[in-house]
């Protein structure tokens, strides 16, 4: 299963059909016990060390363009600019882990925010490009979920020569071939919609770019993604956001997170994100690199 896959499974299906039952947040959660730290567990350091050290260590996804990535031996990538940015706020050294996705958020959370993998390595400071969702919080109490910096949406980028500068909706892949990232929440959806009628029609691909150089050579005449990854590998094409009937939520804020009993680190990043929102910094890091930007919602 996809690190994508994962995310729309552990956000407790807000990404899913509608139809499903409604409920007040929290409202079905019966708060669990809460693991105590032990010796070997807890890891992470206080906000104090971090200023006293000069330095805080930030967790990011590898492979993930335009997000974070690796370029040269060094971290690149929105997120990384975006932790650069919290780092100068700090008056300390930014750092970047760039660590493999695991089955869903939830385990990510636990690598690399409150616990530490089981073999190998620690938690960081912050882990960025966390999707925020208010019921999902609840249900992972061991992190402070903040700094609220951007929303990911799901858009098609198309063919403008298949189909004029409007663009094509789901319904219209019945009859055109689309390229999506194997496993994804974009395969789940097409997959399903119309009793599976579009199943002929879907190309699976390793992943969003790969599925994108398809579109560039003709072998589909659209793919559907998030937004951010499609327009960083549109070439000639062009993409839209359309109507994407049967699904609650197309989008999702995107925040960080950082260790239950670390909350002033939190509300320190908490502030300079917000800052940087208000005063255009973080919409600025996106049209650097091309990329619509959409300011967040609590």
């Amino acid at each position: 299963m996809t690190r994508r896959a994962g995310l729309a499974l552990a956000l407790g299906l807000a990404l899913s059909f509608a139809g499903g039952g409604a409920f007040a947040r929290c409202e079905d959660w019966v708060p669990q016990p809460r693991p105590q730290n032990a010796d070997r567990d807890y890891v992470g350091q206080t906000l104090d060390e971090i200023l006293d050290r000069g330095f805080i260590e930030f967790a990011v996804y590898e492979d993930f363009p335009p997000w974070s990535d690796r370029a040269g031996g060094a971290a690149t990538g929105i997120d990384v600019e975006i932790g650069q940015l919290i780092a100068e706020g700090m008056g300390v050294e930014a750092r970047f882990r760039l660590v493999a996705a695991g089955e869903d958020l939830a385990a990510d959370l636990r690598n690399w925010v409150w616990k530490g993998p089981v073999v190998g390595g620690s938690v960081a400071n912050v882990m960025l490009h966390i999707p925020y969702d208010s019921a999902f919080t609840c249900r992972v109490e061991q992190v402070m979920f903040t700094g609220l910096y951007g929303v990911e949406t799901l858009a098609v980028a198309y063919d403008a020569g298949v189909f004029g500068t409007e663009g094509p909706g789901p319904a219209m892949f019945r009859m055109h071939r689309i390229g999506v990232e194997n496993d994804s929440i974009s395969d789940f959806y097409l997959s399903a919609m119309a009793g599976g009628q579009l199943g002929p029609n879907i190309s699976r691909y390793p992943t969003t770019e790969a599925a994108m150089a398809a579109l560039a050579m003709g072998e589909v005449t659209a793919v559907m993604g998030p937004r951010a990854q499609l327009e960083a590998e549109l070439g000639r094409a062009l993409v839209h956001v359309p109507p994407f009937p049967g699904l609650m939520k197309p989008d999702w804020a995107l925040g960080l997170a950082v260790h239950h009993s670390h909350r002033d680190l939190g509300y320190m990043i908490e502030g300079i994100v917000a800052e940087a929102v208000a005063d255009g910094r973080i919409a600025a890091i996106f049209e650097d690199h091309g990329l619509s930007w959409t300011a967040p919602e609590w």
